[in-house]
């Protein structure tokens, strides 16, 4: 088994459930927010469905210069969703291209020059591309809650869904 299979198992595995609730967003919500320091519901969606694409992109170069970064709103949910599925396919396609050694090879994140983290690529691929993947995905959940939004399945029943009934 290469390095990359469980990385690439758990990426198609955990694309269902974030699929599933980008179609949940409510395109007449899209520049919502819950605080004025968020993100609109249509920024962090976009964040959300363009992160697996994007970070495995991002993976690719051996030092990565942190670009000033300002997130756009989603203007409507099949923008979402095709993101979502283009990013995805574009995931599979770059992490199928990486053997082992290029995996465990440095990675460099830095800021004006200067390095803020140097990891093995396949930990950039963990952290951001999967771990922040959840985080915002977590985040999604509790603005669609905030809206009356029925929340589906995710790991298991929601007061609104039990795929388990």
């Amino acid at each position: 088994m290469r390095m990359i299979d469980p990385i690439l198992m758990e990426l198609e595995q955990e694309a269902g459930a974030t699929r599933r609730l980008l179609e949940r967003v409510h395109e007449e919500k899209m520049s919502w927010k819950p605080a004025p320091k968020s993100m609109t519901l249509g920024q962090l969606a976009l964040h959300l469905a363009t992160t697996p694409g994007g970070v495995a992109q991002m993976a690719t170069v051996d030092v990565f210069e942190r670009p000033s970064f300002e997130q756009p709103e989603a203007k409507s949910r099949q923008e979402l969703l095709d993101a979502f599925d283009g990013g995805l396919q574009q995931a599979k396609s770059i992490l199928n291209e990486m053997d082992d050694a290029r995996l465990m090879s440095t990675w460099t994140f830095q800021r004006d020059g200067k390095p803020v983290m140097q990891v093995p690529r396949i930990g950039i691929l963990r952290m951001i591309m999967l771990n922040h993947s959840y985080h915002h995905r977590g985040q999604l959940t509790v603005y669609l809650r905030e809206l009356g939004v029925p929340l589906p399945s995710v790991y298991g029943p929601t007061a609104d869904e039990n795929p388990f009934a």
